[in-house]
Parts: structure tokens; C-alpha cells; sequence
């Protein structure tokens, strides 16, 4: 077992007043095995998802596949040929209830594989997924945007947190 602590944070953003469309961490170490992001908060204007691009790649390079549950039903589905991965279809971000995403990045520096991303999201009000993400690259990770589903007008509503652990070689 390594000595010290396992997961290292590296940066966290908290929406205050302004509109936030966007939340970027950027000039990612490299030094960690994986990554994961914890992003906690609401929505401040409609419902929406909440969706990820990595390295600033607009391309149509993403692919995802989700189970959801609302506690009556539950759906799957899937997406390739996307700009963006969608991390939750279930349980999105609203404007009530506080949404909690944790999604990891798995060997998120290796240069010579596409990079796997796991998302477990819930919304106590609405439901939760488990989505499986691939960013058809293998390019290391230096930046990760989110973004909620861009609608007319829509941000993060103050007081959302975002925050990026390293996770250190066990």
C-alpha cells in the first residue's frame, strides 16, 4: 500500500453570482494514475445535463452508453459520433434539487490508449445513471471542460462545486 494520501486535490471551482457556462481545469499534471472529478450543485435556469469535452476537442469523438433509474423504471441508452460526453440523462441538474456527478478518468496520462470515462450520477429528486464514456484519442489529459447542456441562457447556479483529485499509484 503507498504511504500517504490517495487522492490529491488539484483544483476546485466554486460558482459564486456570475454566470457560469463553462468550468475548466486546465495544464493537467501528468503525474497521477487517474483523475477524478467531483461536481456537486444545480442548475440556474432549466434542466440539463451536464456534458464534458476533454483537451478542448469539438470533434465528434466521444461515445457514451448510460443505465438509468428514477425508482419506477429503468432505461439504457447509448450515443456515439457526439461532441461532447452527456454524464447523466436521469439525473440531470435542475433548478430544485442538488445533482452529485463523481467521474473518474482511467489512465488518463497513458499516450497509447482512448481514455475511459466512468460517471456515477444521482439527483435525489429525479434519479441516477451510470454512464461509461470514451474519448476516441490517446492524447494524455490536460484539460477537462463542463459544461450544462447549452440552452438558451443556461449556467451553474451559485454555490455548485467542482472539484479535481489526482489519484496517486496504490
Amino acid at each position: 500500500m503507498a504511504a500517504g494520501s490517495t487522492y490529491t486535490p488539484i483544483a476546485t471551482t466554486t460558482v459564486s453570482g456570475i454566470l457560469t457556462t463553462v468550468v475548466t481545469f486546465n495544464s493537467i499534471s501528468g503525474s497521477y494514475t487517474d483523475l477524478v472529478l467531483v461536481a456537486s450543485g444545480k442548475n440556474g435556469v432549466a434542466t440539463e445535463n451536464l456534458e464534458l469535452q476533454i483537451n478542448n476537442d469539438t470533434g465528434a469523438n466521444y461515445s457514451r452508453t448510460v443505465l438509468s433509474g428514477n425508482g419506477t423504471s429503468a432505461t439504457s441508452s447509448r450515443a456515439t459520433g457526439q461532441t461532447k460526453i452527456r454524464l447523466d440523462v436521469t439525473a440531470y441538474w435542475d433548478t430544485t434539487n442538488i445533482s452529485n456527478d463523481v467521474i473518474q478518468f482511467l489512465n488518463y496520462s497513458n499516450t497509447t490508449t482512448y481514455k475511459t470515462v466512468l460517471c456515477r450520477a444521482n439527483n435525489a429528486g429525479i434519479g441516477t445513471d451510470a454512464t461509461v464514456g470514451l474519448w476516441r484519442s490517446t492524447a494524455a489529459i490536460i484539460r477537462l471542460d463542463l459544461y450544462p447542456t447549452i440552452a438558451s441562457g443556461d449556467y451553474f447556479a451559485a454555490g455548485s462545486t467542482f472539484t479535481l483529485y489526482g489519484i496517486a499509484a496504490a
